[in-house]
């Protein structure tokens, strides 16, 4: 994870040195050696994985010359990967960003006892009809659409017995797969309320400059450039709905016609099924990266 990065570029060798720095942890012995089991904690994973996307961006600009404020007409970033496109995009500082997402994944981790939340991912149902089953599945608690990924790809969070539930009633209503989430916690619905309380505390001592590019924010699918706004939606984006799909389409109506994913390659699918049409490219080793260059 990141290692073929930091082997090849002293710049992202400099991204995982200051990670490392910032939260007092070998984080990325951890991230190239293991145990897997400690890294996919989620307080582990959530620095881990904006660390990697960090770093491809290094590569590309200190040592490829290619500068996001020059080719980027926005940011954007899924859950966790929103914190990522604001430090890419000059709002947050590395370190700060790192110390956010451990205090974040704590946080999210502390909100409820493991066993009492679930996530599933349904299928083949849109939105709409996911959000009306959810909370029909409810049943007095709590159940919501918590990812709207792509078109046909929406996941639910909730109480375990209400996502199941839900999984239920959506074989009954079309969908054509529903399968539960290996995560550690319900994310993204209001179980989460106390980690978003946790995230209005440090993010209120944090010091967030306006993006130099816009975020399109997960949580209105819009475009943000105001730091107290992009604040307040940080700490909203912690129990309401990823609006992904939504926030592709904005882009796209607003003239983009190409997507960068830098780090990884999960968002890059669900782009190309959301508008076909666009270009998508992923970079998350040196080789994506030169790819990417020659294409820039």
């Amino acid at each position: 994870m990141g290692r073929g990065l930091a082997d090849a570029s002293p710049a992202a060798r400099a991204v995982f040195q200051e990670v490392d720095d910032a939260l007092g942890q070998h984080l990325s012995r951890l991230m190239w050696e293991g145990p897997e089991s400690e890294l996919t904690l989620t307080a582990n994973a959530q620095p881990a994985i904006m660390a990697v996307s960090i770093a491809a961006l290094r590569v590309l600009e200190q040592e490829a010359g290619l500068k996001l404020a020059d080719k980027a007409a926005f940011v954007a970033g899924h859950s966790l990967g929103e914190y990522t496109a604001l430090a890419a995009a000059g709002a947050i500082d590395l370190a700060a960003t790192a110390r956010l997402l451990r205090l974040r994944g704590e946080a999210m981790q502390a909100a409820v006892p493991i066993g009492e939340g679930a996530m599933a991912a349904l299928l083949g149902l849109g939105f709409e009809a996911v959000a009306e089953l959810a909370a029909e599945a409810a049943q007095g608690q709590v159940c919501s659409a918590a990812n709207d990924n792509a078109p046909g790809q929406v996941v639910v969070s909730g109480h375990t017995d209400a996502v199941a539930r839900a999984m239920a009633l959506a074989r009954t209503r079309g969908a054509r797969h529903s399968v539960l989430l290996p995560v550690s916690a319900p994310f993204h619905c209001p179980l989460m309320q106390p980690a978003a309380d946790a995230m209005a505390a440090a993010l209120a001592d944090v010091a967030l400059l306006a993006p130099f590019v816009p975020l399109v924010a997960n949580v209105t699918a819009a475009p943000v450039a105001d730091p107290a706004e992009i604040r307040r939606l940080l700490v909203e984006q912690v129990t309401g709905t990823v609006r992904w799909r939504e926030s592709v389409l904005a882009m796209a109506e607003l003239g983009v016609t190409g997507f960068i994913e830098l780090g990884g390659k999960v968002l890059g699918p669900m782009v190309r099924r959301i508008t076909p049409d666009a270009t998508m490219q992923s970079a998350m080793d040196m080789a994506g990266i030169e790819a990417l260059v020659k294409d820039l």
